[in-house]
This record gives structure tokens, C-alpha cells and sequence, in this order.
């Protein structure tokens, strides 16, 4: 997951805010916290949805707030679920992304798409370590 490089908003940002930090960082998931602690999530679907909301003009133009398009019953896991657990439940229910929160609500992570992805490149890239030994021994 990611934790150092945790990117957020809060509900009283604008949507061009939103879209600045999704381009800016290459990121399609934005947390919306207040006083840290998880409230919602815009991303950048909920952007281009507010664009055809408004007739396809730029909802970064338009006098929107995070709040406006933030998705705010975002299902979470809490840091000690199992990985296995935490991509059985973004498979399930086809999500993106899964904020992590510590029991308080308080966010300290994120786990995406391109995380699960690195983790089975990191797999794979040990498996053939362990078939190359395998067959070097042999």
C-alpha cells in the first residue's frame, strides 16, 4: 500500500484542485479527509462524470467542490486485514482502490490497483529467481 507518498484533499477544495493532483502525482485516487481521518473519495471517474454532468465543460472550471462528487460511503480495510483479504475484497467489488484506516477512521494508506500489481511483479520475479536456482542445481 501506499503510506509515505499519500496524496489527499479535503471536502472544501475544488475540483480543479482534484484534477490538478491526479495529473501532478499520475494517480487516479484522491482520499478526502477532514482533520485527517477519511470522509470520501473523488477520482478521476468522478471527474470526467462532472464534466458530462455539465455538458462537457471542464468540471475544473466549474464552481465544484470535492465534496460535490466524492463518493462518501467508501468501504475501507484496517492495516492488519491480510493482503489476501484486502484483494479478495477490490476483485469482489471491482474497486480501484481501498483506503486504509486505523479503527478512529484515521487514514494511513491506500491500496490501489498498480499496488497488486507490483506485489505479483515481485512474486513473479521471485518465482523465476527459485526456477533458475531450481535448474542451476539440477
Amino acid at each position: 500500500m501506499t503510506r509515505s507518498s499519500l496524496v489527499t484533499i479535503t471536502e472544501t477544495q475544488n475540483l480543479s484542485k482534484a484534477e490538478e493532483l491526479l495529473r501532478l502525482h499520475r494517480i487516479r485516487h484522491l482520499p478526502v479527509v477532514r482533520g485527517g481521518k477519511l470522509v470520501g473519495l473523488v477520482t478521476h471517474r468522478d471527474l470526467l462524470k462532472a464534466a458530462a454532468q455539465c455538458g462537457g465543460a471542464d468540471p475544473a472550471q466549474q464552481p465544484l467542490w470535492a465534496s460535490d462528487v466524492m463518493v462518501r460511503d467508501v468501504k475501507t480495510v484496517s492495516p492488519n486485514k491480510s493482503s489476501r483479504e484486502a484483494l479478495k475484497m477490490i476483485l469482489d467489488n471491482k474497486f480501484g482502490c481501498l483506503p486504509v484506516v486505523l479503527e478512529d477512521g484515521t487514514l494511513v494508506g491506500i491500496l490501489t490497483e498498480a499496488d497488486m500489481v507490483r506485489y505479483a511483479q515481485h512474486l513473479i520475479e521471485d518465482i523465476d529467481r527459485r526456477s533458475l536456482a531450481a535448474e542451476y542445481e539440477a
